[in-house]
């Protein structure tokens, strides 16, 4: 592991003058260098009219009210598409739609996106209107089947498009060719509030609220719902997703959000008030995620429309269930997974090839991009795990590395080798796909040659970048607390990390494979400082390593947290990296 202290330019930044020093360098380093940039209040959102295809997406939706058309949402079997189905029905209803349901399909039986089969189920409900959220850009032959039934089609999405575009009456979707919306980086959910905050601007224009009697919903209501659809699908926190989710945290820290969020908070053991970003990526997006990995994603989203704080509770209860059986499923194809990798033959330098295909037949298809994610960790390598699906095909997962766009790389593969690839999708970093099992092995090596192609040594080199050294002073609470405040950090945006040299006073395993820690820091000339001692924890420490007697001072790479147990608060550093110090 290399570990590098981020470069900054403070050349032209335009920063308050109190502002601290220490936040200074650690935005300049993600690339922020004015003030405005910083701004989190919904007032620097872009207007949703510089979005092509809203505009269309509003009238069929205006129309659709006034007429009382049965909608149908139909969404993705993740958190982000639970978050968008529930955004969609909860809006809707309020605004005074009367005939308003969802549909998320099984992914084991249907596929992914709104395929012909999922529209000959949704027409058993006879829609006249299908609403796609966090799907649909590459639903080419459903949107026709659709259409073909007399279906009106809304395509929400946020997924990179095809060569072709489906025929839908509207494509709301920033990444669709020729759209002027100045981020591409909503998520599936911040694409369906933007559409319904330009229907509600729409409908407040027609003054459909004064003339039915209906009060007028404040999108602001939703924003929970936004944030952790947003968090939990790991896009790029530029500032206008850091605005919506910082706004949606500051709901739920002051308790204005779904029963379903509070529960599955209660849940977590999480305090709604000391919220930050990353618990809802770790703690509720996984819990939600169980149930589209290994059931049916509409417990999820059940769970967040309930208002009914025992329901709420009760379906909390059965995600966490699902998400200890997935943990059980995920650690044992875990297992089998590092073996194969072991059994792989290394390069003359002893390394793992540049990009690692795995399948194994009784490996679950819900848990492989978790399995790709895990893998591609520990060996800093794009990799894609498979399982079987229906009718001889293997479904893949892919999760990728800095400097290798995992979606543009199987097009690729596909341009060049026709046929190879039943349909693929997804994004730079994850990205899914089908192929014949009979055609793993000519689609292993042609993925091979491609990402090597790609690649550079330096790319494989696996890399921790940090924002430098704290001195004594800035290893309190009070930095603690300045980090939380000022974020929200994450993908692209990275929580703030540090590195410096510490005396390990007390290493104790916990739990089974984490380790615990007493650290007081070191100076940088190697000398000890008077130091009582900061309690650290490393989750998923290499346990063949650590503890060790051998090693009292280590070169930490750490984040700043604030651990709260039993009402009573205390700095903790959280271990990314350890090694022994030169010291």
């Amino acid at each position: 592991m290399l570990i590098e202290a981020r470069t900054f330019d403070a050349l032209g930044s335009d920063f308050d003058e109190q502002l601290d020093p220490l936040l200074k360098r650690i935005y300049l380093a993600r690339g922020v260098t004015q003030q405005a940039a910083l701004e989190r209040q919904l007032t620097c959102l872009p207007s949703p009219s510089t979005m092509l295809g809203i505009n269309t997406g509003v009238a069929i939706l205006v129309e659709a009210l006034i007429e009382q058309k049965r909608v149908l949402i139909v969404g993705d079997f993740d958190a982000d598409g639970a978050t968008s189905s529930a955004l969609m029905v909860l809006a809707l209803t309020a605004m005074g739609y009367q005939h308003v349901d969802f549909l998320v399909p099984n992914r084991f039986d249907y596929g992914y996106g709104l395929t012909p089969e999922i529209v000959d189920l949704a027409a058993e409900r006879e829609p006249q209107l299908l609403i796609t959220v966090d799907n649909g850009i590459s639903s080419l032959e459903g949107v026709d089947k659709a259409n073909s039934l007399g279906m009106q089609v809304i395509v929400t999405d946020h997924h990179l498009p095809g060569a072709s575009l489906p025929d839908a009456a509207a494509i709301v979707n920033p990444n669709q060719p020729g759209c002027p919306f100045v981020s591409k980086n909503l998520a599936g959910v911040g694409v369906a509030f933007y559409l319904l905050s330009a229907l509600r601007g729409q409908l407040r224009t027609n003054n459909w609220f004064v003339e039915n009697n209906i009060p007028e919903p404040n999108m602001a209501t939703w924003l929970d719902l936004v944030a952790l659809g947003t968090v939990a699908d790991v896009v790029p926190l530029d500032q206008i997703n850091r605005a919506l989710v910082h706004q949606g945290l500051m709901r739920i820290r002051a308790g204005y959000c779904r029963p379903g969020i509070k529960a599955l908070l209660t849940i977590a053991g999480k305090n709604p008030q000391r919220l930050v970003a990353t618990d809802l990526g770790f703690a509720l997006g996984p819990r939600l995620n169980a149930a589209g990995r290994l059931d049916d994603i509409s417990l999820g989203i059940q769970c967040l429309l309930t208002g009914d704080p025992q329901l709420a509770m009760d379906t909390a209860r059965e995600l966490d269930e699902l998400n200890q059986d997935r943990k059980v499923i995920e650690q044992d194809m875990q297992r089998e997974a590092l073996k194969i990798v072991e059994q792989i033959p290394l390069s003359l330098d002893g390394e793992v090839p540049p990009a690692l295909c795995l399948f194994q037949p009784e490996w679950h298809q819900g848990v492989v991009g978790l399995l790709a994610s895990r893998i591609k960790e520990k060996y800093h390598r794009p990799v894609i795990a498979f399982a079987r699906g229906d009718n001889g095909q293997l479904k893949g997962s892919s999760r990728s590395i800095p400097g290798l766009h995992i979606r543009d790389a199987l097009d690729a593969v596909a341009a060049q080798n026709p046929g190879l690839i039943s349909k693929f999708g997804g994004h730079a970093m994850a990205a899914g796909l089908s192929l014949d099992e009979d055609k793993l092995p000519a689609f292993k090596e042609a993925f091979q040659r491609q990402v090597a192609q790609l690649l550079s040594a330096d790319d494989l080199q696996a890399k921790i970048a940090t924002d430098g050294e704290l001195i004594q002073q800035q290893l309190s609470m009070q930095t603690a607390e300045l980090l939380r405040d000022n974020g929200p950090w994450g993908q692209l945006f990275p929580e703030p990390c540090f590195e410096g040299d510490f005396e390990v006073l007390q290493q104790r395993i916990v739990g089974e494979k984490h380790l615990k820690l007493v650290l007081a820091p070191v100076s940088e000339s190697g000398q000890k400082q008077p130091y009582a001692g900061i309690d650290a924890i490393w989750f998923n420490a290499d346990t063949a390593l650590w503890p060790s007697s051998h090693h009292r001072l280590v070169r930490c790479v750490y984040r700043l947290d604030i651990n709260e147990y039993r009402g009573q608060q205390s700095l903790q550093l959280m271990i990314q990296f350890l090694e022994p110090s030169a010291h």
